[in-house]
């Protein structure tokens, strides 16, 4: 029975709470394989992971966040099928609808691209009488995201791709279903 992990500051972790879930093959209805359900140490140990590489990530320029969703894209683009496949088998989905599920994610990954353009400040010189005005975009700090089970990729990536790219640490509970 395969088990699967958590992954959690760049690693597969084993879960520690004793607690699973069945993953189950929709085609059969048995179980392929049983993922592990996080209690609250493992919770507060992915947000203090995530804390601790956030500012890092902020400080990494706009252009150079944009590039990571590019590189992104090209991996989505080139394991488009094999992603399909995968949300088919472990989904239900027909391999063209698991598809489209990839497809509409990766149309707001390239959006992200453009954000550069999109984080730029205002300035206003004299906005009134001795007045300027002006607005910073600043990442929020730690973000989250909970997606339901029906477009595991879609959702997940409407999510944290402008999260990562706007500098924000970005956890993802996914949907056990």
């Amino acid at each position: 029975m395969q088990e699967l992990t958590h992954y959690l500051n760049g690693a597969h972790v084993k879960g520690t709470s004793g607690r699973f879930a069945d993953v189950y093959n929709p085609a059969t209805g048995e179980v392929q394989a049983k993922v592990p359900l996080a209690n609250e140490s493992e919770m507060d140990q992915a947000v203090k992971y995530a804390m601790a590489a956030q500012p890092a990530w902020a400080a990494v320029n706009p252009q150079r966040r944009a590039r990571v969703m590019m590189k992104f894209v090209d991996l989505l683009n080139r394991d488009m099928d094999k992603l399909a496949e995968a949300l088919s088998r472990e989904h239900g989905k027909t391999l063209p609808d698991a598809a489209g599920d990839v497809q509409r994610g990766l149309e707001v990954v390239e959006y992200c691209i453009g954000a550069p353009e999109l984080l730029k400040g205002d300035f206003t010189d004299s906005a009134g009488p001795g007045i300027d005005m002006y607005s910073m975009r600043q990442p929020l700090g730690v973000s989250a995201g909970i997606t339901p089970f029906n477009f595991p990729a879609m959702i997940p990536m409407w999510m944290f791709a402008p999260a990562i790219v706007c500098g924000n640490a970005f956890i993802l509970k996914p949907s056990e279903r």
